[in-house]
């Protein structure tokens, strides 16, 4: 699946200009391994592409292993989704307790 992603991103025949990150929080610790071992590999073979990840957890929640993960991003959008905040004004977020992380 790595090597599918990685070929698509280098495609020049599509115009991609990064990786999302979401569905099944992809901070979740059983995902964490495989989402770490993806970003590096974006950052090692894909020329300047963006990365962006959607998680239900909080920045000042992250564990070391997370936060590791952040570190190789560009946007984090924290937070879960609560259906009472739900804004469609929003940009890149569902709802108004969702916050949008310019990191790198």
């Amino acid at each position: 699946m790595e090597d599918q992603i990685i070929a698509d991103l280098n495609d020049t025949r599509i115009r991609r200009q990064g990786l999302s990150l979401s569905g099944g929080d992809p901070l979740h610790p059983d995902n964490l391994s495989a989402i770490l071992s993806l970003v590096k590999r974006v950052h090692a073979e894909c020329d300047n592409k963006d990365i962006w990840l959607w998680t239900g957890y909080e920045l000042a929640e992250l564990s070391n292993e997370q936060r590791e993960v952040v570190d190789l991003i560009n946007v984090l959008i924290d937070g879960k989704f609560v259906q009472d905040l739900k804004d469609p004004s929003l940009i890149w977020r569902g709802s108004s307790n969702q916050i949008l992380h310019k990191l790198r």
